[in-house]
């Protein structure tokens, strides 16, 4: 396990240290504007998408469907072929009413902004499907023990978009963001491809037979599979929604804010993927199995060792964040079009969003429990309190504290789904089995 971990966290590394370089660049290039606004809106929804098929939902759901099926292929195969149609048909819709979905996602733009975001959202939504692949296949190597592959294929989204912007240095910002909207989808392709002949070489191509008679057939494991699939997007994705909703209302604000919300995100993002999405990615499977097997115990010694090493790993990031936060949005972002105004501002958010790390962080590892006992629906209803409260939060504090006021409720909402996941867990056998180590 711990080198499954190991292998996670070396590869989200990787891809963040990436990732930052692009943001970098994008922040040079484009700044904190109209136009870097309207393309973090466009890129929100496949990047949110992503986060929620590549960072467990998908796996959550898939992998104890695929280990209980007796006849796999035929499992695998409906299971893909029903999805990407789904989301092939779901693209194309998109494109022909990219306008209306760029009002729905960003109601607070003129008609003027949703002119300028609708074509990039559409090209930006191709990427989803491309993604749900890349989580398909990437589920297969999981199962099989290769974590690898996944975990830094990531890396070849973000070389793609620093490509893109290198190539559209010194051209209007206009430009620059067809630049970047393409780069997106060539990025999903060169991850698709590597998924590709990592499964080729392991031999796993094996599970898919696109044969009528498979194609016809109804197996009520899909049905199970869709039954837990559902619960687990809201279940395991409370923190990106919080931040996707925090996108939508901040359309209502000046110029910038969207962008300032996303850089100081991004930051966010890095500890709890390093170490909370890492560390249950490895860990859901070695749990479910103890579960499974009746053996309680054993599951519970894995948690506890995953509570203390998250706990104490991501209050130092916070912590460190926090005291030197002005220090960091300066040093990644502050150059070019991105000025020291908008470094102030990213960095009061970033600031902000890292009061939140440790119990969003927490909570992801609680509910692997949660999914381990097949509970997805409870864990939906405690996302869907979380997020219900956060709305409440942002529509009250939106007005006088504007991003700000966003970003504090974002951190709220986690707070609220640590409280009603151990609530959920059991306060007795959090205090005895994690705090005292008495079972």
């Amino acid at each position: 396990m711990i080198k499954n971990i190991f292998t996670n966290s070396a590869g989200i590394l990787v891809s963040r240290i990436l990732g930052f370089l692009r943001d970098m660049l994008t922040a040079n290039i484009l700044g904190a504007n109209i136009y870097s606004d309207i393309f973090f809106i466009a890129f929100k929804i496949p990047n949110l998408f992503r986060t929620i098929f590549a960072e467990g939902a998908f796996t959550q759901a898939f992998i104890p469907a695929f280990s209980r099926s007796r006849n796999k292929i035929r499992f695998t195969t409906i299971i893909f072929a029903q999805l990407i149609f789904i989301l092939t048909i779901l693209s194309i819709l998109v494109t022909i009413f990219a306008k209306t979905i760029s009002t729905i996602i960003a109601f607070g733009f003129d008609d003027h902004t949703i002119d300028l975001a609708a074509p990039l959202v559409a090209i930006n939504f191709y990427y989803l499907p491309l993604i749900f692949s890349v989580t398909f296949l990437g589920a297969l190597l999981q199962y099989k023990n290769h974590f690898a592959t996944t975990a830094y294929s990531t890396a070849l989204l973000n070389i793609a978009m620093i490509i893109s912007l290198l190539l559209a240095e010194g051209l209007a910002a206009s430009e620059v963001v067809y630049y970047l909207s393409f780069g997106v989808v060539f990025g999903g392709i060169l991850q698709l491809l590597i998924h590709i002949f990592s499964l080729k070489r392991r031999r796993l191509t094996k599970y898919f037979a696109f044969k009528k008679e498979i194609m016809t057939t109804k197996s009520k494991l899909t049905e199970g599979f869709y039954k837990t699939f559902f619960p687990a997007i809201l279940g395991s994705s409370t923190a990106n929604i919080a931040a996707f909703i925090d996108t939508m209302l901040a359309s209502f604000l000046v110029t910038g804010s969207i962008s300032y919300l996303y850089y100081a995100n991004r930051i966010f993002q890095l500890p709890l993927a390093l170490f909370a999405i890492a560390t249950s990615v490895a860990l859901f499977p070695t749990i479910a199995k103890a579960i499974k097997n009746n053996d309680q115990a054993k599951a519970l010694i894995y948690l506890r060792k995953a509570f203390w090493f998250l706990f104490i790993l991501l209050s130092g990031s916070a912590t460190i964040g926090i005291l030197f936060n002005q220090e960091i949005i300066w040093l990644l972002f502050e150059r070019g079009a991105f000025t020291s105004h908008d470094t102030s501002q990213t960095s009061v958010i970033l600031a902000i969003y890292l009061i939140g790390l440790v119990p969003f962080g927490l909570a992801k590892i609680f509910s692997l429990w949660l999914y381990s006992e097949q509970k997805q629906i409870i864990t939906a209803k405690i996302s869907a309190k979380s997020l219900l409260f956060n709305i409440i939060f942002s529509l009250i504090l939106i007005t006088p504290f504007g991003a700000n006021g966003l970003a504090f409720s974002s951190t709220m909402t986690g707070f609220i789904l640590l409280f009603l996941t151990i609530k959920e867990f059991g306060w007795r056998f959090f205090y005895d089995g994690i705090i005292r180590r008495k079972i």
